[in-house]
Formats: structure tokens, C-alpha cells, sequence
């Protein structure tokens, strides 16, 4: 994740941290459908011009979405202005610290599962093929981020990037790369042979799709960081 995304989803959920933002916002996600101030107002106990000033600012931080809708009652000419309607929005906001990125732990393994029942491969070599997948799809990431002819301290360093965006902290140590962080922690904790084969087989997945890099993936579990480092290829004598 990067910084600016960073600090726009701590904001977002830094919004809830009014007592009655809170007690609002669960209002009205628990609700079959949208939500009119007085209904909000209402349902949590508080003042319309209460409810309107935390609704809006909810909505303003992506928390909610709104609409304007006359209730079916008025309808028609001389029905008046529609009503400002909220529900939750689409969006979604998590920040953990360290950073754990399970959906992408939960694409590979979904991938994996659909493409062994399709093709009746073993799970073992579904999840191969897919965690190499996604790690091309960040090689082409990398790729984009570097533009045109890079050099290969720029391909390196969008490589950095990238893979800081999705929780690994990389961090450049005696000509490698090392991974400080492992987004699937929880998994690790409990399948870790699986998780570290997986995570072994996204790098190679992304170095693959880089092309020459004079890098290797390589297992080198170490307690509190990634179970993989990139590490130089040695010089051919």
C-alpha cells in the first residue's frame, strides 16, 4: 500500500471514532434500504441536524453513498423536493498494521480450486500455476510502473514499489531483497509450507514475467518477515 493510500483509508476509518458517527453508520448499514435523516435521526436517538452533519460527513469520507428519492407517498407534481437518502457504499476500507493482504491469498486459492476442478489437475499444481499467475500480473504492474526501456535500477525500484503496495515490505539489503512482511501471516501460521511454497511461487511468477533481472527467488524463513527474499544470481565463472 502506498502512502497516499494509506493515509486515505486511515482517514475514512478514522471518521468512526465519533461515538455517534458510529452508532449512525451502523444504523444505517443495518437497514433493508436507504435511509432518510429523520429515519437515521430517529433510530439512533439524536437530532435531525445531528443526523444530517455525521451522515454527510460519512458520506464526504466514502463511508456512504447517497441518493434523493421522493418517498412513494409524494409522488407526483407537488409531491416537493426528494428526500437525501444513505446506505453504505461500495467501497471497501481496511487497514491493518502490519499489512495482511488475505484477498490476494484468497484469489490464488479460488483460481487454484476452479482450475483443478475444471481441468481435474491435482490442487497442488492448480495452485502452482496460479500463484505464478499472480505473480506475473505484479510483474506487469512493475512493468507499467517503469515505462518504456528502464534501466534496471528503475525496473528494480518499481518492483519495490509494487510489491510495497501489497504488503511485503521490501527492503534492500546487501544486494537483495528482502521481504519483511508476510501479507498472508495468519495462513503462514497454520499452513506454512503451503503458504511459503505459495509465496515462492508468486516471486518466480513475477521475475519471470520481468525477464532478466540477475535476481532469484529464493526460501529463507526467518521469524517476523516473508518466508522468500530476492537475492542476486551468482556470477557465471
Amino acid at each position: 500500500m502506498n502512502d497516499e493510500d494509506f493515509d486515505a483509508r486511515v482517514v475514512r476509518v478514522a471518521v468512526l471514532g465519533d461515538r455517534v458517527r458510529r452508532k449512525l453508520y451502523r444504523y444505517v448499514v443495518a437497514q433493508p434500504a436507504a435511509v432518510s435523516r429523520d429515519e437515521a435521526a430517529e433510530g439512533v436517538g439524536v437530532a435531525r441536524h445531528v443526523a444530517k452533519f455525521h451522515l454527510d460527513k460519512l458520506e464526504e469520507d466514502g463511508l456512504l453513498e447517497a441518493e434523493f428519492r421522493r418517498p412513494p407517498e409524494r409522488g407526483g407534481p407537488g409531491g416537493g423536493r426528494p428526500a437525501k437518502l444513505y446506505r453504505r457504499a461500495a467501497r471497501e476500507v481496511a487497514v491493518s498494521l502490519p499489512e495482511r493482504r488475505y484477498d490476494l491469498a484468497g484469489r490464488i486459492m479460488a483460481k487454484a480450486i476452479s482450475d483443478a476442478e475444471r481441468d481435474m489437475m491435482p490442487i497442488a499444481d492448480a495452485l502452482h500455476q496460479a500463484a505464478q499467475d499472480a505473480g506475473r500480473d505484479l510483474g506487469q504492474q512493475a512493468r507499467q510502473r517503469a515505462g518504456s526501456r528502464p534501466s534496471r535500477a528503475v525496473l528494480l525500484g518499481a518492483v519495490h514499489d509494487v510489491l510495497g503496495d501489497y504488503g511485503y515490505e521490501p527492503r534492500t539489503e546487501d544486494a537483495a531483497l528482502t521481504l519483511a512482511n508476510c501479507p498472508f501471516r495468519a495462513l503462514a501460521r497454520d499452513y506454512r509450507d503451503l503458504v511459503c511454497t505459495m509465496n515462492l511461487d508468486v516471486m518466480n511468477g513475477l521475475l519471470d514475467e520481468l525477464g532478466p533481472t540477475n535476481l532469484r527467488a529464493e526460501l529463507d524463513p526467518r521469524p517476523d518477515r516473508c518466508c522468500v527474499k530476492l537475492c542476486s544470481r551468482p556470477a557465471v565463472a
